[in-house]
């Protein structure tokens, strides 16, 4: 009960930051599900691991995204610039992940408090 928990928990962070950037169409969602399915098997192995799925299932996203939508989400801190680029998740593999501007180190949300 409790994975499934941190499991609809994860997947409503990033399906909020997602939707923050207007990337929730249903085959975005579609691809979101099956990150979901994919970190269920992983979180079964390792229950201890539940506190990190934010950050695996955003960074999944990030992924399956890559190729069909391009980067994302892109840094709000630069996105007029000519070298926009994506954020990234910190910790790679940890709690309370955040979305941080890799060229500033600097912190822009949590995962799950995309504007």
């Amino acid at each position: 009960m409790e994975l499934e928990k941190a499991l609809h928990h994860a997947r409503a962070l990033v399906l909020h930051d997602l939707s923050a950037g207007g990337a929730d169409d249903a085959e975005v969602v579609s691809l979101l599900e099956d990150a979901i399915t994919h970190r269920r098997w992983w979180v079964e192995q390792w229950p201890q691991g539940a506190g990190f799925l934010p950050g695996l299932v955003a960074q999944d996203m990030q992924d399956a995204l890559l190729t069909s939508h391009g980067r994302w989400p892109l840094c709000p801190l630069h996105r007029d610039s000519a070298d926009p680029h994506a954020l990234v998740v910190e910790p790679e593999l940890g709690e309370d992940a955040h979305w941080v501007c890799p060229a500033q180190a600097e912190v822009v949300a949590a995962v799950g408090e995309l504007r």
